[in-house]
């Protein structure tokens, strides 16, 4: 049986009359993406029609999920405001601080040490507050949630980005920063600003060596990193209908990368046999008997114009197979060009490691298509060219391959099986080749190849494909190889040809697993003690932060002007430093340490205005907070891109940061800022960026009306006297506002539970 059927089964019964209300107020067929929203207003039943990219909502989650990198800090936070329990259905999952290196067998025992002090605060939180605990090695939360929570028409939110991963079961699924999932865990409203709708039209069908994940590759070329932005988009058509669940959950998840809100599919008999086939099979039959409310209306699919605010066709049959980087994952380049294209652009040919898991491709059908791969260059004699390395999606998807004997043909290609973890997907990889200055490159089947996003190196050239094709280029060794019509020389001397991959959508024998991992939180947590050590290196209560004086802020000092891609990982990078996850101050000291400085090209070296000495970002920002002196971060476009992680926000805030000044914002970045009681704003004029310089002081003379679509007036002061005044735009609402001036969303919270 499922867990929480009976929350499934009530959002079931309630989402026939409200979708049927939705239908009324908009005055048009609804897309399922509208029905999920308009079934899950915070207020009940729609009475009104939403304007998309516009209209501030307010909405009832379903669930929760976090990840144990995340979840230090939003639980942190949840101890301060003031609540028994959590008031929806919550989960943690410890997946991000377990280091691939040696094999799982070394690796797991070695972070259950290293992070222990972690795991014990993150499992008696859970056991206190009623959360769902999965241990380290029980899997990738991604993975983990499809195969245990995600179902057809629900609404969840998570802090992580690729939370989106379960629209692959017909879901509204939301990365978020920890504060707005400490809303929901408190029993209050979540707000998101209608988002606006991308319909994907998929016809035919996939075949030789194309794949699910070929489909978001090809839309992240097409949509671009921020192409997405604001938006959900819902897949439809015949060809959506004729992929597997775990396929469209591949989808799903990389739409994090065209900065998409989320993205999803209607409910099809993919998703109801794989519920069945992962002992859910009540949701299943839940779901059957409303799967009318749990797809787009038919009107909407037959015209999609009519009904999307964008429109993307793609024939699957015509769909060929791509690699997408490097440095960025929205490069697409068909296989069949990469030759061309990486003679062009100098990009290193020969492939040192094939990487393939992750939450995006770490699935059974993912395993068995990779495999079917291994075993011909097993059976045909070929030597693998490059390192192996798998990261299964889950203990359940672990056990299975095993039992089945799909890990055994990577180990027959002296593949190394790590944990079923994140690893280095996100830099969590001591990598055994460690490259210095030289390029090399590397091909995965993850979702983000960020500079030094695997292994810390700026020189890896990652690139990203389905795990079927990472294995034929990691066997061919060379990144130029087209398994489609490049031969390989074999032991004997003799030339072979891969065959096309073939794959497996269910276990024929079911899934099945020994010990899943879960932990069950206590009835009654009222005696569960939560300690933190006030001497740890590792965890650190919080303090609230101050709030607004009301007064215009004046004097501040430009900390750093960051040129072109500034991503969460470039603010607040992971890697070693996700250690410091639940230590605020300690991993403050990598704030913004990856940003570009726009006026020497060189990162974490910024000018301190006070002393006219050049130092590191964190370094000359603390000297700034004991000066008492303000400061603004200036920003290029899509700032902080990339993960959900609200340290990004966090790490400024705490320093003493007060403004973040750029061309636009990733949206879940936006969120985090003003969640902290930052004022994240934009240029009204694009090219007013130009005009900052490296001594610039701030005067915000206008900020004591800080009030809902009116823009705000700075006075930029340059070294010499001269002057310019410039206007800034922001997005905040009454609500919003409220919490800058409290000082952030948590203050006001408390406040409110305290009155």
């Amino acid at each position: 049986m499922a867990y929480d059927i009976d929350m499934i089964k009530k959002v079931y019964s309630q989402m026939g009359e409200r979708v049927n209300a939705a239908r009324e107020a908009v005055g048009k067929p609804l897309t399922l993406s509208e029905k999920i929203l308009y079934s899950h207003l915070w207020d009940g039943k729609p009475t009104q029609k939403f304007t998309r990219g516009k209209d501030y909502v307010e909405f009832a989650p379903d669930r929760i999920a976090c990840q144990d990198a995340t979840a230090q800090m939003a639980l942190l936070q949840f101890m301060q405001a003031g609540k028994k329990n959590v008031a929806v259905p919550t989960t943690v999952h410890c997946d991000h601080l377990i280091q691939a290196k040696l094999g799982a067998q070394f690796d797991l025992p070695s972070a259950k040490k290293s992070s222990d002090e972690v795991f014990d605060f993150l499992e008696s939180v859970s056991n206190k507050y009623g959360i769902g605990f999965w241990k380290p090695g029980a899997g990738i939360i991604h993975q983990v949630v499809l195969e245990n929570y995600a179902f057809p028409g629900g609404m969840m939110i998570g802090t992580d980005s690729h939370t989106v991963n379960a629209g692959g079961l017909g879901m509204v699924a939301i990365g978020v920063g920890g504060a707005d999932a400490v809303d929901v865990m408190a029993g209050m409203a979540w707000e998101l600003k209608f988002p606006k709708l991308i319909g994907v039209k998929l016809t035919g069908k996939l075949s030789g060596w194309t794949s699910s994940k070929d489909v978001i590759l090809k839309v992240a070329g097409i949509l671009t990193v921020k192409g997405g932005t604001g938006a959900i988009i819902e897949y439809f058509g015949e060809g959506a209908e004729s992929m597997s669940a775990t396929g469209k959950g591949t989808i799903c998840n990389m739409g994090a990368e065209v900065g998409a809100t989320t993205s999803t599919f209607g409910y099809d008999e993919s998703m109801a046999r794989y519920l069945r086939a992962t002992n859910r099979a009540d949701v299943a039959d839940a779901a059957n008997e409303v799967k009318e409310h749990l797809t787009g209306d038919p009107e909407v699919y037959a015209n999609p114009e009519q009904y999307f605010d964008e429109v993307i066709e793609i024939n699957l049959s015509e769909l060929k197979p791509h690699l997408n980087g490097p440095f960025t994952p929205d490069l697409a380049t068909p296989i069949s060009e990469m030759a061309e294209k990486a003679k062009e652009h100098d990009w290193p040919i020969n492939v040192d490691w094939g990487l393939i898991g992750s939450c995006t491709n770490s699935s059974y059908e993912d395993l068995t298509r990779a495999a079917s791969i291994a075993k011909q260059a097993v059976d045909k004699k070929i030597k693998a060219r490059s390192d192996f390395g798998i990261n299964p999606g889950s203990e359940q998807i672990r056990f299975t391959a095993e039992r089945d004997g799909l890990l055994q043909i990577f180990e027959d290609l002296d593949a190394t099986i790590f944990t079923n973890a994140c690893g280095p997907c996100i830099g969590q990889w001591d990598r055994s080749d460690r490259k210095g200055e030289e390029k090399n490159t590397i091909v995965h089947s993850f979702n983000r190849n960020f500079s030094k996003r695997a292994d810390g190196n700026p020189n890896t050239h990652a690139f990203v494909g389905s795990p079927e094709m990472v294995a034929a280029i990691a066997i061919s060794g060379r990144l130029d190889f087209d398994p489609s019509r490049d031969t390989l020389l074999n032991e004997d001397g003799e030339y072979v040809k891969l065959d096309e991959p073939t794959g497996l959508e269910l276990p024929p024998k079911g899934f099945d697993v020994e010990d899943p991992g879960y932990l069950a939180p206590t009835e009654d947590g009222s005696s569960v003690e939560v300690k933190v050590n006030p001497n740890s290196e590792r965890l650190q209560l919080l303090d609230p932060f101050q709030p607004w004086d009301g007064k215009n802020l004046t004097g501040a000092k430009l900390l750093i002007k960051a040129h072109g891609k500034c991503t969460t990982d470039h603010i607040s990078m992971a890697g070693p430093w996700l250690r410091f996850r639940g230590h605020l101050d300690n991993i403050s000291n990598n704030c913004l340490i990856g940003a570009v400085n726009a006026f020497n090209m060189k990162t974490n070296f910024v000018k301190n205005q006070i002393t006219g000495e050049y130092d590191g970002v964190p370094a000359t920002q603390r000297k700034y907070k004991a000066a008492g002196i303000p400061t603004v971060v200036v920003g290029d476009h899509n700032y902080g891109e990339g993960s959900s992680r609200e340290h990004a926000a966090m790490e400024p805030r705490h320093l003493g940061v007060k403004v973040v000044l750029v061309k636009s914002f990733a949206r879940i970045h936006e969120t985090n800022l003003k969640k902290q009681g930052m004022l994240g704003i934009t240029f009204a004029n694009e090219s007013d960026y130009d005009l900052i310089q490296e001594d610039d002081t701030f005067n915000f003379i206008d900020l004591e009306s800080f009030a809902p679509d009116k823009q705000l007036t700075i006075e930029v002061v340059h070294a010499d006297g001269s002057k310019d005044t410039i206007k800034a735009n922001h997005t905040y609402n009454l609500p919003q506002i409220e919490w800058y001036r409290e000082g952030s969303a948590l203050n006001l919270i408390k406040k409110q539970n305290a009155a």
